[in-house]
C-alpha cells in the first residue's frame, strides 16, 4: 500500500510538472519573444511593457474565476480546462499578424496560466503526507526551471533563424501530451470526501473570516511584491541586457547561463522547507532575491551581470516554491482553491504592474540601477509581512 502511494505521489508529481513546465515555457520564451518583436514590429517600450502586462492581466482573472471553480466542481477538471486553455491560445498567438492580436491571445493564454498554478499546488498539497508535502510543492516548482530552459534554449537556437512564430508553435504543441496524461488523473482525496460544496459568495467571504483574515493578508502582500518584482525583472532581462549593449544573439546566450541557476535554488528550497520551515525559506530566499536585485541592477561587466543574475535566479526562484507550499496551506479544504487563487489574483496586479512600470521608467530616463532598486524594495515589504505576521504551517496536518 505503502509503495503504492509513493507511486501515485510521483506520478502525480510528473504529470503536474509537465503542465507547470509548459508554463514557464510559455511564460520564459514571452520574455525572449518580446525582445524579438521590438526588433520587428518596430516596438516602444511602452509597447513591449504591454505585451507582458495584459499576460498578467489574464493570469489575474484566471487565478480568480478557476480558483474558485476549483472549489466547485474539483481541481482536476480546472486543471484540464487550464491547460486547454493556454495550450490553443499559444499555438494561435504564433498567427497573430498584428499587435493588437497578440495582446488579445496573450489575454487567454494568460488565463490559463493564472488558474492552473494555484489549483495544480493545491491538488498537490491535498495528496500529499505532511511530512512531505512542502518538498514535493516545491519540486512541483522546479519544473518551471526546465520550463525556462527549454524557452531559452529554443529561443537561443529557433528565433534568430527561423522566427518567433515557429518558436510559439513548437511551444504549444507538447502541451498536448500533458493533458492526455492529466486526464487519467484522480481528483483530490481531501475534495472528494468534502459533504459539501459552498458557494461562491460564501467562498469568497470565508477567505476573509475572522480565523483566515491574517493570513489572507500575508499572503496578498506577498504575493504581489514577488509577482511585481518576478514579471517586472525576468520578463524584461533579454531586453535588459541588449539594453547594456550585447547583441540579440548574446543576450539570449547569457539569460540563459542565468536561467540554469534555477535549478539548484529550487533544489535548496526544497531541501530547507521540511528542516528549517516555511517562513525561513521565504524570508532567507527572498532577502537573496533583494540583494541580487541590487547587484544586478547597478553591474556594467560581464563577470558581475552574469554572476548577479545567477544569484537573482537562484533565489527569487527557491522563493517562489517555498510561496507555492505555503499559500495552500493558510486555508481548510473547503475554500483552498479560492483562498489560494484569491491571493495568486491579486498577486497578478503586480504582475502587470511590474513590466509596465520597466517600460515607463525607461521611457522617462530612468536608470537600470534605478528600476532594479524599486524592485528590491518591493521585496523587502514581502520579507516584513511573512516574517512578523506570517503563520508557520510546516508539517502541519491540512484542515
Amino acid at each position: 500500500m505503502k509503495a503504492q502511494k509513493s507511486l501515485s505521489e510521483r506520478k502525480l508529481l510528473g504529470v503536474a510538472g509537465l503542465g507547470w513546465m509548459f508554463d514557464a515555457l510559455d511564460v520564459g520564451i514571452l520574455s525572449f519573444i518580446i525582445a524579438a518583436l521590438q526588433i520587428e514590429w518596430k516596438l516602444t517600450p511602452e509597447e513591449m511593457s504591454w505585451i507582458g502586462s495584459v499576460n498578467s492581466i489574464g493570469m489575474a482573472v484566471g487565478a480568480l474565476i478557476f480558483g474558485l471553480l476549483a472549489d466547485r466542481i474539483g481541481r482536476k477538471p480546472v486543471f484540464i480546462i487550464t491547460l486547454l486553455l493556454f495550450s490553443i491560445g499559444s499555438g494561435l498567438s504564433a498567427l497573430a499578424p498584428t499587435l493588437f492580436v497578440f495582446l488579445l491571445l496573450r489575454f487567454f493564454i494568460g488565463m490559463g496560466l493564472g488558474g492552473e498554478l494555484p489549483v495544480a499546488s493545491t491538488l498537490v498539497s491535498e495528496t500529499v503526507a505532511p511530512e512531505k508535502r512542502g518538498k514535493t510543492v516545491v519540486l512541483l516548482e522546479s519544473f518551471w526551471a526546465f520550463g525556462w530552459l527549454v524557452a531559452a534554449l529554443i529561443s537561443y537556437f529557433v528565433i534568430p533563424k527561423y522566427g518567433w512564430q515557429i518558436a510559439l508553435l513548437i511551444t504549444a504543441l507538447p502541451a498536448f501530451y500533458a493533458l492526455y496524461l492529466r486526464i487519467g488523473l484522480p481528483d483530490s482525496p481531501r475534495y472528494l470526501a468534502l459533504e459539501k460544496k459552498p458557494s461562491f459568495s460564501q467562498n469568497i467571504a470565508k477567505v476573509w473570516s475572522k480565523e483566515v483574515r491574517k493570513q489572507t493578508i500575508v499572503l496578498w502582500v506577498l504575493w504581489f511584491t514577488v509577482v511585481f518584482s518576478y514579471y517586472g525583472m525576468f520578463l524584461w532581462l533579454p531586453s535588459v541586457m541588449v539594453l547594456k549593449g550585447f547583441s540579440l544573439i548574446k543576450s539570449f546566450e547569457y539569460v540563459l547561463i542565468m536561467t540554469l541557476a534555477q535549478l539548484p535554488g529550487y533544489f535548496t528550497a526544497a531541501w530547507l522547507i521540511e528542516r528549517a520551515g516555511r517562513k525561513f525559506v521565504l524570508v532567507t530566499f527572498l532577502l537573496g532575491t533583494a540583494g541580487s536585485a541590487l547587484l544586478f541592477g547597478t553591474a556594467e561587466t560581464l563577470p558581475l551581470l552574469l554572476t548577479s543574475g545567477m544569484f537573482l535566479s537562484f533565489f527569487n526562484l527557491g522563493a517562489w516554491g517555498a510561496l507555492y507550499a505555503y499559500t495552500p496551506e493558510q486555508y481548510p479544504t473547503e475554500v483552498r482553491g479560492t483562498g489560494a487563487g484569491m491571493a495568486a489574483s491579486f498577486g497578478r496586479v503586480g504582475g502587470i504592474l511590474g513590466p509596465l512600470a520597466v517600460g515607463y521608467l525607461m521611457s522617462s530616463g530612468s536608470s537600470v540601477a534605478t528600476i532594479f532598486t524599486v524592485f528590491c524594495l518591493s521585496i523587502i515589504v514581502g520579507v516584513i509581512a511573512v516574517a512578523f505576521f506570517g503563520t508557520e504551517t510546516k508539517q502541519r496536518e491540512l484542515a
